[in-house]
């Protein structure tokens, strides 16, 4: 019941990203896709629609089904990662294609998790998705270096997601 009421009270996202937070946010997913080959989307949920609530979707099937309606999946080395925010569930669940998932560890990836969910905790949303782009930027550079002559394509748009 109190899951119930956390979704239906939520605060919308845009009062922690506002429009200008939301840019330098774009600026540093493109900055980072320029270092690797990967493909990074952002995406942010004050809430879950009632019929997911209901439903009993937990953040991680969120997650997935975002990671599906967003297309992360669909990049031509399947190295698209989605870092997603559930804000009332106070839930961070990263997303990778199985081109990357394979080769980063779980601990890895709770690693990336737990950058981010410690600048939530200090109250500063934007510099900790700024750090968690950096770290799967890292990831991605490690396993998809770009080489001089790759052409940067952007297959997804470096723009976030306001899911509310």
């Amino acid at each position: 019941m109190a899951r119930l009421f956390r979704h239906l009270f939520a605060r919308s996202a845009h009062g922690l990203y506002p429009q200008d937070t939301l840019q330098r946010i774009t600026q540093s997913i493109a900055d980072s896709e320029s270092r690797h080959r990967g493909e990074i989307c952002f995406a942010v949920e004050a809430s879950l629609p009632l019929r997911v609530v209901l439903a009993k979707f937990d953040a991680r099937q969120r997650a997935l089904e975002v990671f599906a309606q967003l297309r992360v999946w669909n990049t031509r080395s399947n190295n698209g990662v989605l870092i997603y925010l559930l804000l009332a569930d106070h839930r961070i669940e990263i997303v990778a294609d199985r081109g990357l998932d394979e080769l980063v560890s779980a601990e890895q990836w709770r690693g990336v998790c737990q950058l981010i969910e410690e600048g939530l905790k200090a109250g500063e949303p934007e510099a900790a998705v700024l750090r968690g782009i950096d770290a799967v930027s890292a990831l991605l550079a490690e396993h998809f270096p770009r080489a001089e002559d790759d052409q940067d394509e952007d297959e997804l748009s470096n723009q976030p997601h306001m899911l509310d």
